[in-house]
């Protein structure tokens, strides 16, 4: 399979695609108004501790507070910071999991008696800000390089599961073990695979430099503060996905591919071929093809080829996704139709959880299938179609009601949620009254205002749309009022008016 980074470059605005055989698979945009700061690390200062649910907002200079769980800080404090400061001069291990889960052993605290308010403190940033949460963080910092991953705040060494070769993971072992001199946590990464010993004590002194100017800067410092930025999307795109697996990238701005290549020098010189400056005249995504595939990754309705389709609904709590035979009447019997929409139904879905990013808990109702074969067929179907996934997710089995349900890693905010903003006419409600709802909402709002009615004229202003059928098939409302209350109504069309703004204004002189 091919693999390809496709990187476009505005003035305040970079979109990254992963391709894969020429179809984009990932997008990743950062703009002036959204910046991922995963993996940036602040100076904080804790604003509330919250026993109730053993965690504590830490304000960290954003709009948002932090959110910090009480397994994500360190068991004795920050004496640990001021520590590094005087000292510097498995096989089943993912990076994944090793990030994820190494953990002081000193016991468990509850978080009260770990952090008090106005509290500085050190923290990573985990999980960038979703809707109206804020980033998670935590105080175990990871900082990772091409080869290797430091961990200040563990003495664990780990090698990537994807290192397959035992062999090769206990050479890679001993050598992080060997060239150790301090208590220091290390993961080796996939990339490092083969390499010598020389290039990972570089990398290793590298990161450990990046450390020392970390705690220096979190001494002095103010709080709250940004004490180390995590590398841009493109350089990003470079660091985990053409190193890792991409065979080609690129990019169509010659100062950021300039960057690009300075960058790759110090790490793998090899990798530079990789790289090619783009200067065709038209936009680099248009000519891939990708502003169509990115904009039908926004849109709630998603057509098979068969003619059936698929709906995603994106909720507070999960994203809900239903399959239905939409045009699609087959050719033998109603439980092979209904098989091969399932079917088709699995690649799409698998291929849009990846391409738009969803994350969280996704419930996903398939068309009903009566026999136990054919739910074998889907559910092992949709579990090969996400292998292709790189971030975690977990399946289970198709449950008696036809629904399968599963997580997929939430690092950020999906692309809907990017690209998109609520609806001016309904705030995202996603449904409006109707204009005959509002045409008897018309009526019961003249009604209460009936009980001051001095004059013997009201001026009623409504939306153009409402005041048309006020006008025509719900006149007999108006007809109705005006006989009852014995006063003339008129309506007025306002075109500037919400759907469902109504306003009575009571006409005391002709």
């Amino acid at each position: 399979m091919f693999k390809e980074i496709v990187i476009n470059v505005t003035e305040r605005e970079t979109r990254v695609a992963l391709l894969e055989d020429g179809t984009i698979v990932e997008v990743f945009i950062e703009r002036g108004s959204f910046v991922d700061i995963t993996g940036n690390i602040y100076k904080g200062r804790v604003q509330r501790v919250l026993p109730g649910i053993q965690a504590a907002f830490i304000d960290i200079g954003l709009s948002q507070a932090a959110f910090i769980y009480v397994d994500d800080v360190i068991r004795n404090g920050f004496q640990d910071v001021e520590r590094e400061l005087a000292l510097i001069h498995s096989n089943e291990d993912t990076e994944e999991y090793l990030l994820e889960t190494f953990r002081s052993s000193e016991g468990e605290s509850p978080i009260e008696d770990l952090l008090v308010e106005g509290q500085e403190i050190l923290v990573h940033v985990a999980k960038a800000p979703m809707g109206t949460k804020g980033p998670r963080v935590t105080s175990y910092i990871s900082l990772p390089g091409r080869y290797l991953v430091l961990m200040p705040f563990s003495n664990h060494i780990g090698v990537s599961r994807r290192i397959e070769d035992e062999t090769e993971r206990v050479r890679l072992k001993t050598i992080v073990g060997d060239m150790r001199d301090n208590e220091y946590g290390y993961i080796v990464r996939t990339a490092a695979e083969g390499l010598d010993a020389a290039r990972m004590l570089h990398e290793k002194q590298f990161l450990e430099n990046l450390w020392e100017n970390i705690c220096r800067k979190y001494k002095t410092a103010p709080t709250p503060s940004l004490v180390h930025q995590e590398l841009s999307l493109s350089l990003r795109a470079v660091r985990d996905l053409l190193v890792h697996e991409a065979d080609r990238l690129v990019i169509d701005s010659a100062h950021e591919c300039d960057i690009i290549r300075t960058f790759l020098a110090s790490f793998n010189p090899n990798l530079n071929g990789r790289v090619e400056l783009y200067e065709g005249c038209e936009p680099i995504f248009d000519a891939y093809n990708l502003e169509g595939d990115i904009s039908r990754a926004i849109k709630r309705k998603v057509w098979l080829k068969s003619g059936g389709y698929i709906i995603i609904e994106h909720t507070e709590a999960l994203v809900a996704i239903d399959v239905n035979t939409g045009r699609y009447v087959g050719k033998h019997n109603l439980e092979e139709t209904i098989l091969k929409t399932n079917l088709e139904a699995v690649k799409e879905i698998a291929y849009q959880i990846r391409l738009r990013d969803i994350g969280g808990l996704i419930i996903i109702d398939f068309i009903d299938m009566q026999k136990k074969a054919s739910q074998e067929k889907v559910y092992n179907a949709l579990k090969d179609a996400l292998i292709k996934d790189r971030s975690k997710t977990h399946v289970l089995p198709i449950s008696d009601m036809g629904l399968i349900e599963m997580t997929r890693k939430r690092n950020k905010e999906p692309l809907t949620r990017i690209m998109c903003e609520p609806c001016v006419c309904c705030e995202g409600e996603g449904h409006m009254m109707s204009r005959q709802s509002i045409c008897y909402n018309v009526y019961r709002e003249i009604m209460r205002e009936s009980q001051d009615i001095l004059g013997k004229r009201l001026a009623v202003k409504v939306n153009s749309q409402v005041a048309d059928l006020l006008h025509g098939e719900e006149n007999e409302l108006i007809v109705a009022l005006e006989n009852r209350l014995g006063v003339q109504i008129v309506i007025y069309p306002n075109p500037h008016f919400h759907m469902e703004e109504i306003e009575v204004i009571e006409i005391l002189k002709d």
